[in-house]
């Protein structure tokens, strides 16, 4: 309990609201009904004295006194779980419940073995896993909404301390018929229809990095939300398109087409671990990035691309 009967339930809800100006989908991220959360938050205002949230028919925003209420509040929440990391920190064998992240170009190809290595290494570990795109992984762990993230580097933030795990290559997809054709050049990939990752994704910046493509370049081209769809549409002779090598086995199994490497230097990205700089379990963290580097080691040498 708080002062004035404010509970870290109201803080949390206002912050979840505040978020994501919208009634729903704040209440799935807190995993309550949207009346529950609702009433919770007028309850708030009824507490403070004043609204904090506008109401229109399309979005939810917060009053200036709002802001500054949710700007307090995401500190005590932040507080608060470094109380929780400090009390963990102390005990042995390391229990409680891990909250994950992780970007969608790793999540499906690391997650298996990750989960299997952590569950023998803290067998008394609950994880908790959340996918999304690396700048809302970014404030999710600077907020304190989960304990590590597992992105692509470069990730630079004063709150967040960095541990790189690997590096890998990215690989060309291209249609079958096109086996034993030279590999096309940055030069010829600019002419050629790039399939790429929507935006959002770093991978897709990665990728036009690479190419020496600007995201406001005009090209043909036909963007997907999922590596998977990229490859099958490669497949179906769309064009051509770049993956990480991890991705490399499972989404070329079952797809009929072409994996080549790229002539030195190849394009590469560096997977690594990053949690909030302040949290006391930095030990054990590295102890998960350890885990995590050898289960992304074997994701990634499934598949080693010919020269």
């Amino acid at each position: 309990m708080m002062v004035n009967g404010m509970t870290l339930r109201h803080l949390r809800y206002a912050d979840a609201l505040a978020r994501h100006g919208h009634f729903g989908n704040a209440a799935r991220q807190c995993a309550v009904s949207q009346p529950a959360l609702s009433m919770q938050i007028k309850e708030l205002e009824q507490l403070v004295g004043t609204p904090l949230f506008e109401r229109s028919s399309r979005r939810v925003e917060p009053t200036e006194f709002g802001h500054a209420f949710v700007l307090r509040a995401r500190a005590i929440l932040s507080g608060v779980a470094e109380l929780e990391h400090l009390s963990r920190a102390a005990r042995d064998p390391f229990t409680g419940t891990l909250r994950l992240g992780v970007i969608p170009t790793i999540a499906p190809y690391l997650l298996p073995a990750a989960m299997a290595g952590l569950a023998m290494r803290f067998p008394d570990l609950q994880v908790s896993v959340r996918e999304t795109v690396t700048a809302r992984l970014i404030d999710d762990v600077r907020d304190s909404r989960l304990d590590v993230a597992v992105l692509a580097m470069p990730v630079a933030h004063p709150a967040l301390t960095t541990l790189e795990l690997l590096s890998e290559e990215f690989v060309l997809i291209r249609p079958s018929h096109d086996a034993g054709k030279p590999v096309p050049n940055r030069r010829q990939l600019r002419e050629m229809r790039l399939l790429l990752l929507e935006e959002g994704h770093c991978f897709r910046d990665q990728a036009l990095s690479f190419c020496d493509l600007r995201p406001a370049d005009p090209r043909e081209v036909l963007d997907a939300s999922a590596l998977t769809t990229l490859v099958q549409m490669v497949a179906a002779g769309m064009g051509v398109t770049l993956i990480p090598q991890i991705a490399v086995g499972i989404e070329t199994e079952r797809a009929n087409v072409d994996v080549v490497r790229f002539p030195r230097p190849q394009p590469t990205r560096t997977i690594g671990l990053v949690w909030r700089a302040s949290s006391p379990l930095e030990r054990r963290f590295r102890e998960i990035g350890e885990v995590v580097r050898q289960a992304a080691e074997r994701a990634r040498d499934q598949f080693a691309p010919g020269a």
